[in-house]
């Protein structure tokens, strides 16, 4: 382990990286609960709109994780961990299956094709290309847009926020006494509430793992306040899950999920006679552009942001070995394609780790082991309640909109293109319009200031298939 992971010479030994490992597992682990949650029932009503099940996306989610905190370990070493990325999962789920009608494994495609393009860019080099076509106060917005829009989700999954035919959303009833409801409807909206704030709570009091302790936490509550003050709670929130196989979940990862991007997924035939060939052709090209692009921030901005925490950068302030930890986040968000989930990516919970003194691929390893165990947990996952997922939703999404005060709010031109980019992710349901308009606001205010020469050739071409996109789309 010296001689390949070279512990002394980043000042570090077996027994710090191992620890590291584990904290890092703790703290991402919530998204195999929250993923297959995500994918299996997307609005919390038992409705399976994507037709997978529980099983199958958890099983997906846990070997992509495997594979792609192995690579970023093995051949980067580097003390990071990845799995399905949260904002491109909920892209996948809300705005392309839900939003946009593709089939579950049409979405796989461009999860694959994103895989693909991702490796290609990084081995040409062109990945810096596109990343210079974006604009800063597109970029900086980017996670904040995604950050608002899961804490949506999560609020509207736990029943807090819900459709009104005048407004379009409110807040549910609360009032047991002269309104309509009941313990029964508030007493879950109440957990998600609690959950989020003690999640909070253990954040600031520096608890690993806080965010899977907080859903753990909530779930025992659930059930335990549940058996005892509603009636009947037994048979609609527990039966159904103890009853679950222990292999089911392969099972149903075989049959549901493994594959399937090639089995069914190339059949774009009802969406083409639905839409048009033309309006299919510039819906793949923008979603796998938006797909890419997210996928590509995402990573870039986390691979930065750990390793200058954990003061791992190079003198030249660039990301030790980067290109082989970018193409490690290629690979796996094939292999995540293959097997049935959304897009792989480093995930900034690695932090954690690296703030436990994690400085090499030995911490990866140890996380990719953890992950390897909870695979065969599914069984126990299933008693994850909706509401304490969606507790989690909602703290993941306060965790990315920190990311708002990167934007430049005492330029007005800055601002409407930062705003407008976090604001439609949400009020539109969907992530790629909100990076639509934020570039397309771009290049129209750099015209109307009169600054075009500043505006990149691939800024154009992006603009101009997000415009196109619009016109021919919707």
């Amino acid at each position: 382990m010296e001689k390949f992971f070279k512990l002394k010479e980043h000042g570090t030994t077996v027994r710090t990286e191992i620890t590291a490992g584990i904290t890092t597992f703790m703290a991402m682990a919530y998204i195999l609960m929250v993923n297959a949650g995500m994918f299996a029932d997307p609005f919390g009503d038992g409705t399976n709109v994507l037709g997978v099940s529980y099983g199958a996306v958890y099983i997906a989610t846990a070997i992509s994780a495997v594979v792609g905190t192995l690579l970023i370990g093995l051949l980067s070493n580097l003390p990071l961990a990845q799995a399905s990325g949260m904002g491109l999962n909920a892209y996948f789920v809300y705005t392309v299956c839900v939003g946009l009608g593709l089939t579950y494994a049409n979405a796989l495609v461009l999860v694959l094709v994103d895989g693909l393009v991702f490796v290609l860019l990084t081995v040409t080099g062109l990945r810096k290309l596109i990343f210079d076509a974006v604009p800063k106060a597109v970029k900086v917005a980017i996670s904040a847009g995604i950050g608002l829009f899961i804490a949506f989700i999560g609020l509207q999954n736990a029943g807090i926020v819900v459709a009104d035919a005048s407004t379009k959303v409110n807040l549910a009833s609360f009032n047991v006494f002269t309104g309509t409801a009941t313990w029964d409807t508030i007493f879950p909206m109440l957990l998600t509430i609690l959950t989020v704030f003690a999640i909070g709570a253990m954040a600031k009091l520096k608890v690993r793992g806080a965010v899977l302790w907080g859903i753990l936490g909530g779930t025992v509550v659930y059930y335990l306040v549940g058996l005892i003050t509603v009636p009947g709670f037994y048979e609609t929130a527990v039966a159904p899950n103890l009853s679950s196989d222990f292999f089911g979940a392969f099972k149903a990862f075989g049959s549901e999920s493994f594959l399937k991007v090639f089995t069914d997924g190339f059949n774009f035939s009802p969406f083409i006679q639905a839409n048009g060939m033309g309006s299919f052709i510039v819906t793949f090209l923008t979603t796998m552009l938006a797909f890419c692009m997210v996928d590509m921030f995402d990573t870039m901005g986390t691979l930065y942001g750990a390793c200058a925490a954990g003061h791992m950068l190079t003198k030249e302030g660039d990301v030790p070995n980067m290109n082989k930890a970018m193409l490690a986040d290629a690979v796996a968000t094939c292999t995540g394609a293959v097997c049935g989930t959304s897009t792989v990516t480093t995930f900034v919970e690695s932090s954690a780790g690296v703030a436990e003194g994690g400085r090499t691929g030995l911490t990866s390893i140890t996380t990719a082991a953890l992950f390897f165990v909870a695979m065969f947990l599914s069984p126990v996952a299933q008693l994850i309640p909706t509401y304490a997922c969606a507790a989690a939703l909602i703290y993941v999404g306060v965790l990315m909109m920190g990311n708002v005060r990167n934007v430049d709010w005492g330029d007005p031109a800055a601002a409407v293109v930062g705003f407008l980019t976090v604001a439609i992710m949400p009020l539109t349901y969907n992530i790629s319009y909100g990076i639509a308009f934020g570039l397309i606001s771009y290049i129209f205010v750099k015209l109307f200031t009169g600054k075009v020469k500043e505006i990149n050739a691939g800024t154009w071409i992006i603009g101009i298939l997000f415009a196109l996109m619009f016109f021919l789309t919707r």
